[in-house]
């Protein structure tokens, strides 16, 4: 797979203007300006590089969070250092928008380069991307305008300083979207819950616990066809529970099944579960149930 460590020789892959900054770069369509077209397509690569674009979709099969959006409002997409890239031609954006990519490096030494890992939309997958009301996409162009004119100016001691108070900004307003966001999607988030429910269930019920231990909430994701974060976000804003403690709650219920067979042994029962350490199991069973396995199996008995 490519990679591309500079932010000029990512833009020369992409066929686009060089930077009038080495490690910022900045595509604004104002008026009746329009942005220059990246190539068409490309094999999966990788570069060092944040980007973050406004784009409007005029054709393509398109689907974001497993639900349909207005696809004539921006969508805002925020790409990650190291994340794999790939497109084809069968996607056609209007080239109206914005884009601004800037190397990890700009920002080294700054507040902001501490506080950028912290926004959960920089390890969204694209089809996670913020979906903006003509409201929030003019506030947002607002901050990117003022970006441009810092960025077309003649660099002095104030401009670093000044882009990066900026970019600040557009993230907090982006934080904020995001959760008006989460919060228009419960049909969405109810959905997500009950195909977590239910991938994690069947993963039970083939014996992939003793064969392959508990699967990880990544691995989850991934056959769910979402991110990590996204998947733990959405469902924290919905229930109030992480996607760890769904998971935990999903093992308890199993284990009470298996600790009524009471030829089992403790250890047995948390092996079959799929935990290395039955101590752990114990630990994990009492915190969320209040008594051990074995207290809770002799109560069954009493009942």
């Amino acid at each position: 797979m490519q990679h591309f460590k500079t932010l000029s020789s990512y833009l020369d892959y992409l066929e686009l203007p060089r930077p009038e900054h080495p490690m910022l770069s900045i595509f604004n369509s104002k008026g009746d300006g329009i942005l220059p077209c990246p190539r068409e397509s490309s094999p999966p690569i990788t570069n060092e590089c944040y980007s973050i674009s406004l784009k409007k979709f005029v054709k393509g099969n398109l689907n974001y969070g497993r639900t349909a959006y207005d696809f004539t409002n921006g969508a805002l997409i925020f790409i990650a250092p190291r994340q794999v890239l790939q497109w084809d031609s069968s996607v056609v954006f209007e080239q109206k928008g914005f884009s601004i990519t800037f190397h990890e490096d700009f920002l080294k030494g700054t507040k902001l380069a501490q506080q950028i890992k912290k926004y959960g939309f920089f390890s969204y997958t694209v089809n996670e991307a913020l979906h903006l009301s003509p409201k929030e996409e003019k506030q947002i162009k607002a901050i990117v305008d003022n970006i441009d004119i810092e960025y077309q100016n003649n660099q002095d001691a104030f401009s670093k300083d000044i882009i990066i108070s900026q970019l600040d900004t557009l993230f907090k307003y982006a934080n904020r979207f995001y959760e008006r966001q989460f919060l228009n999607r419960k049909e969405l988030s109810t959905d997500l819950l009950e195909q977590f429910n239910k991938y994690v269930t069947e993963y039970f019920e083939s014996g992939n616990l003793q064969e392959k231990g508990i699967p990880s909430i990544e691995q989850i994701a991934n056959n769910m066809g979402v991110s990590q974060r996204y998947l733990s976000d959405t469902l924290k804003k919905e229930t109030g529970k992480t996607t760890t403690e769904h998971l935990q709650f999903l093992l308890i219920d199993e284990a009470k099944n298996i600790l009524l067979q009471p030829h089992k042994s403790i250890s047995e029962v948390a092996y079959e579960l799929g935990f290395e350490y039955p101590p752990y199991f114990s630990r994990l069973f009492k915190k969320k149930e209040g008594l051990s396995p074995s207290s809770y199996r002799e109560q069954c008995k009493l009942n």
